[in-house]
């Protein structure tokens, strides 16, 4: 396991059980020692966890065994048929779409993909999509809305792909069709960040009726070093810009950006997969029946973010 700076405590405690676990051979000295350790790790861990400051919950969100869109599509997901390209260029792999039944109901997927070793991260562009990237998305919102399916999005980029090739393709343009073909659409949204939420290339896909971010994932209009360069010359302050960005789960539920936060488990996401994706399963199936009793929900998804922006601009 990756182990960020603030957790090596808690993995010295891991190493030290571990090692006490191999030597076990029923000694009851060691039985107490190993129950002993392990509260202290959970107490410890425990503490850690709640006074994480916002740069360490970016590096959290950052962290690469996460859970990514890929996992939580195997694992929610039945007879899921991924779909590809935007019939105009490529198939931009950095999005993951497709179409499949989550808990028995037909539903249209679109999600980053970050890609979890080098080979596959590279593969997926580290999960920052081109143009073509958010052009499949609106061919799946198109499709979507033809045969009257709810669209679930899961949300993990650092931002949209900055490179010439993709700005020549009309990157800022793909962005902004993708925002308004999600104010068109006609049935529920559910948009989830599972990890980093970065500027537009993570709003495009966060137009929603119902916006969750898990409780130690981030979403802000830039990244923390980007923040830093642009107003204190120096990308070192990535921790201070952290602060004035107030971009954690809590920050924007406390001023109404988002409309849930679904607790991990102790220690992160990337401790228990099997755990933060049934809880991702369960509040995901509890939204979509409640968002089953709007009659217009393309006005209730309009008026949300309407109101948003009179309240703070």
């Amino acid at each position: 396991m990756i182990v960020l700076d603030f957790e090596k405590r808690v993995f010295e405690l891991d190493s030290r059980v571990k090692e006490l676990k191999n030597l076990n051979t029923g000694d009851l000295g060691i039985i107490e020692d190993i129950k002993r350790l392990e509260n202290k790790q959970k107490k410890l861990l425990k503490k850690i966890y709640s006074e994480l400051t916002p740069w360490q919950k970016v590096l959290v969100a950052r962290h690469q065994e996460r859970p990514h869109t890929q996992d939580y599509i195997d694992a929610l997901v039945d007879d899921f048929v991924p779909l590809a390209g935007d019939r105009l260029f490529a198939n931009d792999l950095a999005i993951t779409a497709g179409i499949g039944k989550f808990k028995g109901t037909s539903v249209a997927i679109i999600g980053q993909e970050k890609g979890k070793d080098t080979e596959d991260r590279v593969k997926h562009n580290f999960g920052m999509p081109h143009p073509e990237g958010y052009r499949k998305a609106c061919r799946i919102m198109d499709i979507a809305d033809r045969f009257k399916l709810p669209i679930l999005t899961f949300v993990d980029t650092a931002g949209a792909y900055p490179g010439v090739g993709a700005e020549e393709r009309g990157q800022a343009e793909a962005i902004a069709r993708c925002i308004d073909r999600f104010l068109q659409f006609k049935g529920p949204i559910v948009a989830t960040v599972i990890g980093e939420g970065g500027s537009g290339g993570a709003v495009a896909l966060a137009v929603a009726n119902t916006v969750l971010m898990l409780e130690n994932s981030i979403y802000s209009v830039i990244s923390p070093e980007g923040c830093a360069s642009i107003l204190y010359r120096d990308a070192e302050k990535a921790p201070e810009a952290s602060e004035a960005l107030k971009l954690t789960a809590q920050d924007l539920m406390k001023f109404k950006m988002i409309d849930g936060i679904i607790e991990e488990p102790l220690g992160g996401a990337h401790r228990d997969h099997a755990d933060i994706i049934k809880s991702v399963g369960d509040k995901l199936k509890s939204v979509l029946l409640e968002l089953s009793n709007i009659s217009d929900l393309k006005s209730h998804r309009r008026n949300k973010f309407l109101n948003i922006t009179r309240n703070y601009c």
